[in-house]
């Protein structure tokens, strides 16, 4: 009786000890997650540059994955800190409080990622005095750090800090970004004290001549450092389903210096098809192929260059921020009689108002809201400004009042969110006549691709609307953990 007892003990004993390590011995989970964002990817690239692609990267994925051909952004404004923040978080800038790549936090204008309370790691520059703490909720990479109680790695990748930090979340190992001063990869102190030597040996041996960022070779470099981190983590080959995220960055810059149809964009994305290529392979003999979990999308798309639709009779041009700001001021100065400015900031179509200065004036914000908004749609430019605070009331389409709404966050988004006519926006890189942008409400900004691959994804592919919030949700259906706190997509069914 007594042996029998302690066998029951022991199972007991067993079980608790299983329980207590959260149960991962009985879960079905691929070994590895991968996350991949092209910064600037249209979704039809897919199909436009395919007959520069081979057989082993963007075919692969088509061909044997599954595709979701109308995945579109809910929000504005359609920028990367937000897009890399959406994808990983399944949220909108409403709830992850990364309201564009800048915004304003108590009272001051402030980059999404900024952290003057860590160092550089990596290099002598400030380019790592970055962090995840502006980002109010996890991610999925969280989300995967959480159901194994800590013990997975997470790794981020990327040329830009912002593609890097907001994907690897809160509880990362690391997020690891190009220093184009340095021509290194570096981090930051919230993360760790000193680069890993495998870190250390790939600068030694790819440290940069030149800027490379506006070439095909930046996305090269992130492949292969990519590949680095899965060999020096040995991510994939342990106990736990770990999770690397990769984010290209080159196709923005080239996007944003040469637009969409340029010979400079075609050789990124027909490079960039060999990178992946390369990428899936390493996988393939590291983790095994059907051994990881692979998604592919964007952070958002692009319009076609505004003076090439011009010369082909579509409605299109420019609005400049920087014209247009000074504009609101010289109007309220001389509605109000003051020569005090009254508009803080223009960033990203939102208006921030300066409530100290029309306090002071003796104005009412709500009066002087009003008249800005009737006289910034007086540009022919302009389909709407509309108040934040109104936005749920004045006659506008439901799709961009949704996308408005989603993208307000009361503290840091501002006071007015400006809706430009179709085919006009700003330009970030002065290149008018070559380059592009991106930002606005369009289904040119928030068109992009989303592809599934690998470890119980099926072949096919769906022309049901999904949105950039379900990737999240998809994932961490798929590994049967929860979904990260700000999650508001629904999982995709992918058959």
């Amino acid at each position: 009786m007594k042996r029998i007892l302690s066998l029951v003990y022991l199972a007991i004993a067993i079980a608790a000890t299983a329980w207590g390590q959260g149960g991962q011995h009985n879960a079905k989970r691929p070994k590895l997650v991968v996350g991949i964002i092209v910064d600037q990817m249209r979704w039809d690239y897919l199909h436009y540059y395919d007959y520069t692609f081979g057989n082993g990267g963007f075919r692969r994925l088509l061909d044997e994955g599954y595709s979701c051909d109308n995945t579109q952004i809910t929000y504005v404004p359609t920028v990367t800190a937000v897009g890399h923040s959406c994808v990983y978080t399944g949220s909108v800038p409403a709830i992850t409080g990364i309201a564009g790549n800048d915004f304003y936090k108590d009272g001051k204008r402030t980059y999404c990622a900024d952290d003057a309370t860590v160092q550089t790691v990596g290099s002598t520059t400030k380019a790592g005095l970055m962090s995840p703490r502006n980002l109010r909720v996890t991610t999925m990479c969280d989300a995967v750090k959480i159901a194994q109680d800590f013990k997975a790695k997470t790794i981020g990748v990327s040329l830009k800090d912002r593609g890097a930090i907001m994907p690897a979340g809160h509880t990362a190992d690391a997020a690891y970004w190009y220093d184009n001063d340095a021509k290194v990869f570096i981090t930051s102190s919230y993360y760790m004290e000193k680069l890993p030597k495998w870190v250390e040996d790939f600068n030694k041996a790819n440290r940069q001549a030149t800027d490379i960022r506006y070439t095909p070779k930046g996305n090269t470099l992130v492949a292969d450092m990519a590949i680095a981190a899965l060999e020096g983590e040995k991510l994939g080959q342990g106990e736990t389903t770990d999770f690397l995220a990769v984010s290209f960055s080159s196709t923005d810059y080239i996007g944003h210096r040469y637009g969409t149809r340029a010979p400079q964009t075609e050789e990124a994305y027909r490079q960039l098809d060999q990178d992946l290529a390369r990428l899936l392979s390493s996988l393939d003999s590291a983790v095994g192929k059907g051994n990881y979990l692979l998604f592919l999308s964007a952070d958002h798309a692009a319009a076609h260059n505004a003076a090439l639709m011009q010369e082909h009779g579509v409605p299109a041009g420019e609005w400049d921020e920087p014209s247009a700001l000074n504009d609101m001021n010289e109007y309220l100065k001389k509605l109000y009689n003051t020569q005090v400015p009254l508009v803080k900031d223009l960033i990203e179509y939102r208006v921030y108002l300066d409530h100290e200065a029309i306090k002071a004036a003796g104005k009412d914000v709500g009066d002087v809201e009003e008249a800005l908004c009737a006289h910034i749609s007086g540009d022919d430019r302009v389909a709407y400004a509309v108040p934040f605070a109104k936005a749920q009331t004045l006659a506008i389409p439901q799709a961009i009042r949704e996308r408005i709404t989603n993208g307000y966050n009361p503290k840091r988004s501002g006071d007015i969110q400006i809706i430009l006519q179709p085919g006009y926006y700003g330009f970030d890189s002065g290149s008018f006549h070559e380059g592009t942008s991106h930002g606005v409400w369009c289904s040119y900004d928030t068109h992009i691709p989303l592809l599934f691959y690998g470890w119980n994804i099926p072949n096919g592919r769906t022309a049901k609307e999904t949105h950039v919030t379900d990737i999240a949700a998809t994932i961490c259906s798929l590994l049967n953990i929860q979904s990260p706190n700000g999650c508001i997509g629904e999982p995709i069914e992918l058959k």
